[in-house]
Formats: structure tokens, C-alpha cells, sequence
């Protein structure tokens, strides 16, 4: 088993998450006492916070790659950026380190296009919903992605940072996602990108009437998938 490398914090609700999904994927697929081989860094949000909120992005990337850095020497043979938005960085922190990084967005993508889906509603921050990093991510593997409109974008912003990071969850909150998902669907989309980690705290398959894929898990998957996979498999 390869051992996989989590950078989180931001926040560690979400982080706590990846952590819990890692070892229950790999009790399910190795049985008795087996847990995932994992280092976890975890940095302080409220620095990077202040990083995104301020345009900062190179100054996070630079924080972001020397953490990574310290979870190769850690013993790391892949890394997960455990959030959404820092794949805004995902560039710089990929060339501060020799092991992979697994792109959330194409772990997403996969699973979206297994689906027989291609065109996808994105919910996530203001970052994640109105940048091009992402998106462009995602449409690079033929999705056509559709966001909420401004006020609905605010909404599901101010929920995230100022809720969910919190570990605040609320049915009125989970009542207004569900409404901007519904909007989402009457605009076409076929399916739901939850887009953000935190918000897998909150919403599940049975609050969309399509499908939802929570991008938190479907990363570890992908994680789990790569270290358990045997040396010399095809693929491999």
C-alpha cells in the first residue's frame, strides 16, 4: 500500500472527512483491521483565508508547496489538496514536489462522465463558481458546467465560510442549497458538482432530484485506487 499524502485545514471540517473516508475505503476493500497508510498536514485557514480574500494567490501557492514539500519528506507517495479552491494553486504546489498530484476536478470529471452525464451544475465559493480554474478543468474533459446566478453564488458562499467551515449545520441552510440546486436543474443541469468539501457536510443524494457527486469522496477514491493498486498492473 502506497502511502498518501493529505494537505488540509482549509478547513479541517472537511479535512476531518478526508481522514475518515481514507481508512473506512480501505477497511471496505482489505477487510479486518486494515487503514489507510496516510500523512496529514494541516495548516492554519485563517492564514489562507486572509490570502484568498486579499487576491494573495501566489503568496498561498508558495505556503501551500512548502507544506506539500514537508508531506513528501513525511513519506508520502501521492498528495491530495484537500479543498476545492486551493486547486487554484494546484500548479505550484504540483512543481514544489516529485510525487503526483491527483487533480480533484479530473477525479470529479471521471466520475461525472462514468455517469453518461456532460453537462454539470457547480456549487462551491465565489473562488471555485466564478474563476476559470476550475471550470475550465472541468470543461476541458467535455463538460458543459452551469453555475448559480449572483445572488445564489453570494448565498452559497456565505454558507460555506461562515457555517459549514464552522462545523454549523443547518436545515435552513440545507432548504436554501436545495432551492439553488433546483434552479441549477431548470437550467439544465444533469447532475451536481458539489464543489466545494464542506458542503458534503450538508447535502446528500437525497436532497437533488439528479445526481450529485461529492467531490471529497470521489478524491479519496481516487487516492485509494492509486495506492492499493498492485506494482506493474496495467495502469500502474
Amino acid at each position: 500500500m502506497l502511502t498518501i499524502g493529505l494537505l488540509g485545514g482549509m478547513s479541517w471540517e472537511s479535512s476531518a472527512h478526508y481522514y475518515r473516508l481514507a481508512n473506512e475505503l480501505v477497511r471496505e476493500r482489505m477487510g479486518g483491521l486494515h487503514s489507510a497508510r496516510c500523512v496529514l498536514y494541516s495548516v492554519d485557514f485563517a492564514d489562507i483565508e486572509q490570502l484568498q480574500s486579499t487576491g494573495r494567490w501566489d503568496e498561498a501557492g508558495r505556503l501551500l508547496g512548502r507544506a506539500a514539500a514537508a508531506v513528501q519528506a513525511a513519506g508520502a507517495d501521492l498528495l491530495l489538496l484537500c479543498t476545492n479552491t486551493m486547486h487554484k494553486v494546484a500548479d505550484q504546489v504540483q512543481a514544489a514536489i516529485d510525487i503526483p498530484l491527483l487533480h480533484l476536478a479530473d477525479a470529479t470529471a471521471a466520475a461525472v462522465g462514468a455517469a453518461g452525464l456532460d453537462s454539470v451544475g457547480l456549487l462551491g465559493t465565489a473562488f471555485t463558481m466564478e474563476q476559470d480554474f476550475y471550470r475550465d478543468r472541468l470543461t476541458g474533459h467535455g463538460l458543459n458546467v452551469i453555475v448559480p446566478e449572483a445572488d445564489d453564488r453570494a448565498e452559497v458562499h456565505r454558507i460555506i465560510y461562515q457555517e459549514l467551515c464552522l462545523g454549523h449545520v443547518s436545515d435552513t441552510s440545507r432548504q436554501t442549497y436545495r432551492q439553488v440546486i433546483d434552479r441549477l436543474v431548470h437550467s439544465g443541469a444533469q447532475g451536481i458538482i458539489l464543489g466545494c468539501t464542506e458542503i458534503e457536510l450538508l447535502i446528500s443524494p437525497d436532497d437533488s432530484p439528479v445526481p450529485v457527486f461529492p467531490t471529497s469522496r470521489l478524491h479519496v477514491e481516487a487516492a485509494v485506487d492509486a495506492a492499493l493498486r498492485e506494482p506493474g498492473r496495467s495502469g500502474s
